[in-house]
């Protein structure tokens, strides 16, 4: 089983991002549970939200405590919360931060990939609603989804000048990863 952790602000997409991840994850061939977490439901506010994937169907219900990867949609979260808390041994991590920031500590197996995602959402979506964009990186950076199956998912989920700008920022994110893979 692989586990993602979504760190975010209510109101960010990272329920968004969650569902999404898990549809894609699905339409190659896996189970999926996609699922929010949250206190005083009011925007703003500090929230995670989960995905579980298997080869077969998920029954576990908890909350991520070790997860394999991590996506950070709100840096100023890190602020107050050790986001990469649990983070196993191989895990990596994906950052929306404004480039060149400072990347934190981590162990000597782990990832962590910062992406411009808010400023890529800006030209993109006309938004700072960057979750489109991480999900472009984070496929980049784990491998574990293809691009095409992330676009499908998109245009599902989104219609109108929606629909074009997310799919412009999964692929500005993906990419954004591959050249910074390139020059390692």
């Amino acid at each position: 089983m692989k586990e993602i952790r979504i760190h975010a602000r209510a109101g960010q997409g990272a329920i968004t991002t969650a569902s999404l991840l898990g549809y894609a994850y699905f339409l190659e061939g896996k189970y999926a549970y996609a699922f929010p977490h949250f206190g005083a439901a009011r925007m703003g506010a500090p929230m995670n939200a989960f995905v579980r994937i298997d080869a077969k169907p998920v029954r576990l219900r908890s909350q991520i405590y070790e997860p394999d990867y991590v996506i950070v949609v709100d840096p100023t979260l890190m602020r107050g919360f050790n986001c990469f808390s649990g983070l196993k041994e191989e895990g990596v991590a994906i950052l929306n931060e404004k480039e060149g920031a400072q990347t934190p500590k981590i162990k000597a197996k782990q990832k962590v990939f910062v992406v411009p995602a808010n400023e890529i959402a800006l030209k993109t979506i006309g938004r700072p609603l960057g979750n489109t964009a991480l999900i472009g990186a984070f496929a980049a950076a784990t491998d574990e989804l293809k691009l095409d199956i992330l676009l499908e998912v998109v245009k599902k989920r989104f219609s109108g000048k929606a629909q074009q700008g997310n799919i412009e920022a999964v692929q500005q994110g993906y990419e954004y990863i591959k050249k910074a893979l390139t020059k390692e």
